[in-house]
This record gives C-alpha cells, sequence and structure tokens, in this order.
C-alpha cells in the first residue's frame, strides 16, 4: 500500500537548512567589506553603504531567526505544530523583508561605486555621478581611477554581488515560507494520503 505524502514540516525544514549557511555568508561578506583587500582602513575611508549592515543584519540575522523557527516547526517532519507554523510566517516575513534590504543596498552599493582615493590622498566617490550608461561596471578601464585601497573596486563587486544575490534568494525562499506556513497552519503540519492498488 504505497502513500503519497505532502508535508509542509518537511518543506520548513529545508527552508530553514537552506538559510543557515546563506546567512553566514551574508555575515562574512559584509565584515569582508570592511578590510578591503585584506587592509585595516580608518572609518572614514570605508564605504558608507557598508554602514548599513544589509548583510550583517539584513540577510543575517533577520534570516537566521526564522531558519531557527522553521527548523522547529518542521520538527521530524509531521508534528502538526500549527502554532509553530504561524510563527515562522511572521518570522519569514521579516526575513523576506531583511532579504529585500539587502538586495536594495547592494544594487545602491553596486551602481554608486567605492569610496577610493583617486591619487591625491582624498578619499571620494568617483562612479557616483555617472549615469548607467556610462556606470563603471560596464567599463573596465575606468576602474584605474582608485588608487587605493589596491583592488577596491573588484573586491566591492565581487562581495556586493554575493550579498545581492544571497538577498534575492532568501527573499523567494522565505515568500515560499511564508506560503508553506500558511498551508500548515490550516490544514496541519502533515497530509497524508494513502491510495490503495486493487487486484493483488
Amino acid at each position: 500500500m504505497p502513500q503519497a505524502t505532502m508535508c509542509t514540516g518537511k518543506c520548513s525544514r529545508c527552508i530553514g537548512i537552506i538559510l543557515f549557511p546563506l546567512a553566514l555568508c551574508a555575515i562574512v561578506s559584509n565584515i569582508l567589506l570592511y578590510f578591503p583587500n585584506g587592509q585595516v582602513l580608518q572609518l572614514s575611508e570605508i564605504t558608507d553603504l557598508v554602514w548599513f549592515f544589509h548583510g550583517i543584519l539584513g540577510a543575517g540575522i533577520l534570516a537566521i531567526l526564522p531558519a531557527f523557527m522553521m527548523l522547529g516547526a518542521g520538527g521530524a517532519g509531521c508534528c502538526a505544530n500549527r502554532c509553530g507554523m504561524l510563527l515562522s510566517v511572521f518570522l519569514s516575513l521579516l526575513g523576506l523583508a531583511g532579504g529585500v534590504y539587502c538586495v536594495v543596498f547592494s544594487s545602491m552599493a553596486l551602481t554608486g561605486g567605492p569610496l577610493c582615493d583617486t591619487g591625491d590622498g582624498e578619499y571620494i566617490y568617483p562612479f557616483r555621478n555617472n549615469t548607467l550608461e556610462y556606470n563603471y561596471l560596464f567599463n573596465q578601464t575606468t576602474w584605474s581611477i582608485c588608487k587605493e585601497p589596491e583592488n577596491i573596486i573588484l573586491w566591492n563587486i565581487v562581495l556586493f554581488s554575493v550579498l545581492l544575490a544571497i538577498g534575492a534568494i532568501e527573499a523567494v525562499l522565505c515568500f515560499i515560507q511564508v506560503a508553506n506556513g500558511l498551508i500548515g497552519c490550516i490544514c496541519g503540519t502533515c497530509m497524508r494520503k494513502k491510495t490503495n492498488i486493487l487486484g493483488m
């Protein structure tokens, strides 16, 4: 007698497990932005958008909180924990907001470019007034404008792109969990449909 099983609890658990490494990667990426190319800079020499903590807070802490709740709500799979699923919905909305927050500020940082020394000892944002058509992202020859910190443009592009991708993935996963949690809250975390095979 085979069984076809659809379990919202297992789905919650899977999403929670995926969110943990994503959140840790976001936190590490955000921290690395404070040390471009491994250098220790003065606070005034660090790109301003890094201080919005969109990797540490947005895609980090705000993703870890619902991840813990998802694991608890999912349990071993079929736990029928409606209250836990409902709470996971609210925390997933928080995680969704954190993911969007990370995407927005990562996009702004990518388009605006880094704070750097252009050779006269003064740290400025040389690319912030550029239009999208002439943006430094599409014109690698302009990267030589920044003299210090070394490789700051590539450093920022890679890390902010990672944060952008993580934020987007987390937002999608948390959105899925909102729908999954609502189903689990209404119908229970595990529904089983038994199919009898006749003629045996």
